[in-house]
């Protein structure tokens, strides 16, 4: 070894023969953790209801203002120009209370499960304003005010809980194998109660009585007389037994926990009734009981600062059955989150991390005594202890990022964590193991474990959770919102559909989480914007084949050939939910060019919708008018009705008269009836009417949209038949009607002329029309006569459809299927789908086009019904004619069924004197709704003006319809059959000036 002279500098030497560098060595510096999360965590450390934005699980998306003192409304919402999905622009409601602002700042928001969605706004001091949105994801009428709240800092709200929802007599979760949902419940169906702990110790009971008036009821969970016992975080849930169960800290380091109960003060005999009767005033009484008691920090641990010592989040979960039967279950258990946030000045270099610190809430079964202890006293003097219940601690976890939201999924078991840095970790309830980790096509049961995963990371200081767990919301350090999406990152989502099984699995995940959505009846708009994903290459075949797998998985019935069932379509909502799927992914945008699916749907959903309305208008119940009677309410005694139903008597016209055209072209075309001539190229049909973009025959074809033209020709005839005698009744009141004058006594019988108008508008709209509606009908029969004969003479002889796996029976056919049964679903199936008919139906569809189609035609005017002009039933694939809507801006609402201008000259006024329908803007006044229930919020944000008209505007197909409030009880009660769009999409509100946005 070769030693070298002098002193030797270590950091010049070279020891493993590589050059040396000049420069030293330094470490990496940490990057310095933002301020806004600091001060997050600081505020979620003060107490356990801070939560600044929640999503309902009807689409609405509320966030608190960046100084506290509004609400901002957001949803997801199809961009008209190009149907693609994202954020609307925010909303600003008022405050709660225009008249009384908050107390210092809103603090936090819950939403309700209630059909009509219902937001807890909570503000610094625990003031609560309860606001309902019954009919637009964002406008609001208050239900509750805070005016009566005391403003006191001990009155602060630490952990508020809504109630969950009575099943309608099936009090069970959907999923493969049924569990058991827990109560409790308020009484009522459909409404809901708020529970919230207060800093002082207090249990507050919120609830709607039955005459709709919110009324509160209080209990004292803990007594605190000092600020160490003054309680900072809480949370509560239902469990076994239908009981609450709450978990709360203290300032003292304390993690009590209590159960709960609720007595409603309803009569012995009305217990077990679904809701008690109007008349029954409800007197609740809350119950309690201090089950155990622990402390969440315990001395011995180490901590790397006093922050470690203080909690972000407090979360107690239920008893959940870990595997059928339900009798097998984890105990509750109740989650705590300490956070450590490093300073900038630490010279540790030490890393953020959140400590995850767990209890279960477990029962010592009781022990028998001893028989020596009988010997102590007297004979039977001793007693079996009571089961005890307590705490056992668990191991804590351990993760390396700050934990801001605690989310569960699958019926709570799995646990949902998002981070401060815009990513989002699963767990296994039970084990606590990470999931989704790792693609598994073997059971699949949610999008997360076949591929999806959220990939837009960006650090965050809150996250909401859409109801289908698809999606989720994010207040960024900034303060904007972001919505972040599930993609598909395992492949192409275009090369993953070459691959069979990934398909399957694809296919499967988005049926299990729709078929949740159909079933609880929530918002699943982020699952048609993951799907429109796969569509935009491959065409409309992804979406036929997600919506056989829906149908499938829901039984949903789509065998309509037999008359008894068609009562039941109509009612069909599962249905109705394919056909807004396959809706919208046909749908290209507005003033563009719909595909051959989408406009099938589209007209079907349109055909239902004026179906239910004239339904709904002939058919009103009888209501409770002044007094205690009931009299008749008869909607057609109102013009502003007849004015509505006239419209859409006007667009089902035009619609039958459109089918017709498009038949008797076919029949005209030699290349179609060619097809139907030789059975060797009868397969060719489908694509044949594909390319042609026609869907008229399929409309016929199909038993279930058959139906619906059937129901709407009888209910256009009913129309003829009142509009005829009302003209005449009308007319002939007029002309015995004394002139003025003449008869103080006769006014009485004066015609109103708005409503002679209307009545007269309807009348002419099915007389004028090019087709007489009788003999469609007429056609329609004879068309699903045949097709019944050819089913039950032709089907047995078809082997090939007799081993297809079919579902099972539909809502209302009792008994199992037979064979035949389930081919005919087979094919009708098929047929909704835009399949080739079976060959059977080629028979069928020659002896219509040679026989009962010419003889059709004879009694129309075929040269009329060419030259047509059909916009408003807006099927049109000329380009010209949608550059002319489209430079008009000319639009039909979907309720009146007249053309609205977004510029130019606008139509809504022109009926002004013949029963039209004027539009108004409501302010929020004195907390009451006016016009049957509905006050409009005001618009702020995003340049959103509320001064003009507003329009509703459908977030799922762009539909439009004025926004009504004539405050008439027979048009009150027909409107609010329009609380959403046609095709089950939800209803925004905006000012006409912002249509296009």
């Amino acid at each position: 070894m070769h030693v070298m002279d002098g002193d030797m500098a270590l950091d010049e030497v070279d020891l493993f023969g590589d050059p040396v560098m000049d420069d030293t060595l330094t470490l990496t510096s940490r990057p310095a953790p933002a301020k806004q999360l600091q001060r997050r965590l600081d505020e979620l450390r003060t107490r356990g209801c801070y939560q600044g934005i929640a999503w309902s699980r009807q689409g609405t998306i509320a966030s608190i203002s960046k100084d506290g003192q509004t609400i901002e409304l957001r949803f997801l919402r199809c961009r008209p120009h190009d149907a693609s999905w994202g954020l609307s622009e925010p909303y600003s409601l008022p405050p709660p209370n225009a008249l009384s602002p908050p107390a210092g700042i809103i603090t936090h928001l819950a939403w309700a499960a209630t059909s009509s969605p219902e937001l807890a706004v909570i503000d610094s001091v625990g003031r609560i304003s309860i606001l309902s949105f019954g009919i637009t994801l964002n406008r609001a009428y208050n239900l509750r005010k805070w005016d009566a709240d005391p403003v006191d800092d001990l009155h602060a709200v630490v952990g508020c809980y809504w109630l969950p929802l009575r099943m309608s007599n099936r009090q069970f979760n959907y999923q493969t194998n049924t569990y058991p949902a827990f109560g409790p419940w308020h009484p009522n169906h459909g409404k809901s109660a708020l529970l919230c702990v207060t800093t002082n110790g207090l249990l507050k009971l919120i609830f709607s009585q039955n005459n709709n008036r919110v009324e509160e009821t209080a209990l004292e969970l803990e007594s605190v007389t000092s600020s160490d016992d003054s309680i900072t975080h809480a949370s509560l849930c239902s469990d076994i037994k239908d009981t609450l169960l709450i978990a709360f800290a203290t300032t003292s380091k304390q993690l009590r926990v209590v159960r709960a109960s609720i007595q409603w003060g309803l009569p012995q005999n009305a217990a077990d009734k679904q809701a008690p009767p109007g008349s029954i005033h409800l007197t609740p009484v809350l119950r309690e009981r201090h089950v155990a008691v622990s402390s969440w920090v315990g001395p011995s641990e180490s901590t790397l600062d006093a922050s470690m010592a203080q909690l972000s989040h407090i979360e107690v979960l239920p008893s959940v059955p870990r595997t059928s039967p339900v009798a097998i279950a984890a105990p509750a258990a109740v989650l705590t989150v300490r956070s450590y946030l490093p300073s900038d000045t630490s010279p540790y270099g030490q890393e953020s991390q959140s400590i995850l610190d767990r209890w279960e809430i477990v029962s010592d079964q009781e022990q028998a005594v001893h028989p020596a202890f009988e010997q102590l006293g007297p004979k039977n003097s001793a007693t079996s202890p009571p089961t005890m219940t307590r705490l056992r601690k668990l191991e804590p976890i351990i993760l390396p990022k700050i934990i801001v939201s605690i989310h569960t999924m699958q019926l709570g078991r799995v646990l949902c964590f998002a981070f401060s840095d815009g990513t989002v970790q699963y767990r296994d309830r039970f084990t606590m193991n990470e999931i989704y980790n790792e693609q598994d096509l073997n059971a699949v049961t949610s999008l997360h474990q076949i591929g999806f995963q959220f990939v837009d990371e960006t650090p965050c200081l809150q996250v909401a959770f859409s109801p289908t767990n698809c999606s989720f919301v994010q207040i960024c350090e900034d303060g904007e919102i972001r919505w972040n999406s599930l993609h598909y990152v395992m492949d192409d989502p275009n090369t993953a559909l070459q691959d069979s099984r990934r398909y399957s699995a694809i296919l499967a995940a988005l049926s299990v989480a729709m078929s949740t959505v159909a079933i609880y009846q929530t918002n699943g708009d982020d699952l048609l914007a993951i799907g429109r994903l796969f569509v935009q290459n491959q065409g409309l075949d992804f979406a036929y084949a997600w919506i056989r797998e829906m149908v499938n998985m829901l039984k949903t019935p789509v065998d309509y050939s037999e008359e008894r069932y068609h009562d039941q379509l109509v009612r069909n909502h599962h249905l109705q939910l394919n056909l807004s799927i396959l809706n919208h992914l046909g749908f290209r945008g507005e003033f563009k060019p719909r595909t051959f699916g989408g406009k099938f749907a589209f007209l079907a959903l349109n055909v239902r919708n004026i179906v239910i309305l004239i339904t709904i208008a002939t058919a009103a119940p009888p209501i409770t008018s002044l007094g205690s009677h009931k009299e008749k309410l008869n909607p057609l005694d109102e013009p502003e009705v007849v004015d509505a139903l006239a419209g859409c008597v006007k667009w089902a016209v035009d619609l039958l008269s459109w089918m017709t055209d498009c038949l008797l072209q076919l029949a005209d075309d030699p290349a179609f009836m060619s097809i139907l001539s030789d059975p060797k190229r009868f397969t060719e049909l489908a694509a044949f009417l594909r390319a042609r973009g026609d869907p008229s025959l399929y409309f016929l074809l199909a038993s279930s949209t058959r139906g619906l033209l059937y129901a709407a020709c009888r209910r256009l005839g009913h129309l003829e038949v009142v509009s005829t005698r009302a003209s005449n009744h009308i007319s002939e009141v007029k002309a015995h009607t004394p002139k003025d004058g003449d008869s103080t006594t006769a006014s009485t019988l004066r015609p109103p002329s708005a409503l002679y108008h209307a009545y007269q508008k309807m009348e002419r709209y099915i007389s004028s029309s090019l087709i007489k509606v009788s003999e469609f009908e007429t056609l329609l029969k004879s068309l699903s006569q045949e097709i019944r004969k050819n089913y039950q003479v032709n089907l047995p002889n078809i082997p090939a459809l007799h081993k297809t796996q079919m579902p099972g029976t539909g809502q209302g056919q009792t008994g199992g299927p037979n064979a035949q049964e389930k081919i005919i679903r087979r094919c009708e199936l098929d047929i909704l789908l835009a399949s080739n008919p079976p060959p059977i139906f080629r028979e069928v569809l020659l002896k219509f086009f040679t026989s009962s189609l010419p003889a059709f035609r004879s009694q129309t005017d075929p040269a009329g019904l060419y030259f047509s002009n059909f916009d408003l039933l807006e099927v049109e694939d000329e380009e010209a004619s949608l550059a002319a809507k489209k430079a008009a801006g000319k639009r039909v609402d979907v309720f009146k069924r007249i053309e609205l201008y977004a510029n130019g000259r606008d139509v809504t006024t022109a009926a002004a004197g013949t029963g039209g329908i004027s539009t108004t803007v409501a302010a929020f006044k004195n907390g009451s709704p006016r016009g049957g229930g509905q006050t409009a919020a005001g618009h702020g944000g995003g340049g959103n003006d509320a001064s003009g008209p507003l329009w509703r505007r459908c977030v799922r197909c762009a539909a439009v319809m004025e926004d009504v409030t004539v405050q008439k009880p027979g048009f009150t009660f027909v409107v609010a059959q329009q609380r959403k769009c046609a095709c089950g999409g939800n209803w925004s509100l905006l000012p006409k000036s912002s249509i296009n946005l």
